[in-house]
């Protein structure tokens, strides 16, 4: 296989593959807009209706920076150990957000959350990857520090 049919095979994967959401995935959404979850094509999820117990996968769609920031921490307590919170905003200031990039990875950080992956979910939300950081790593990040 050459180059451009690999990167073809590799572009039309669904975005929840891309997202790393596999079938079962116990999950919560805050937010969510149904044509990001449709341009998303998750998987069978357990979704939940409730933020109880611990989540493998929470996905937020926050429109300004003080809503991130009030809601980064409740969702925190409620991912699991290797779970995966998925932070969306719209593109280029789209429907009046002020968030960008710089402003969500900020935010994360300052909750003591590190991210991994960006990418787009559709024509109006990008997405980016938060984790718990793991012990014994150092994370340098030009856009946030994790809490000392």
């Amino acid at each position: 296989m050459n180059a451009e049919s690999s990167r073809g095979a590799v572009e039309s994967r669904p975005v929840s593959r891309k997202m790393g959401i596999k079938d079962g995935t116990r999950a919560f959404f805050v937010n969510a807009p149904k044509s990001a979850l449709d341009a998303i094509a998750l998987p069978s999820l357990e979704i939940a209706t409730s933020l109880d117990g611990d989540f493998d996968y929470i996905h937020v769609f926050a429109m300004t920076q003080a809503e991130m920031d009030e809601i980064i921490p409740r969702l925190k307590s409620y991912l699991g150990p290797t779970g995966m919170l998925w932070v969306s905003w719209p593109k280029g200031k789209q429907l009046g957000t002020d968030l960008a990039l710089p402003h969500v990875i900020r935010i994360g950080y300052s909750h003591g959350l590190v991210e991994s992956t960006t990418l787009s979910v559709d024509g109006t939300w990008s997405a980016i990857k938060f984790t718990h950081p793991k012990k014994g790593k150092t994370y340098r990040n030009s856009y946030g520090k994790l809490p000392v």
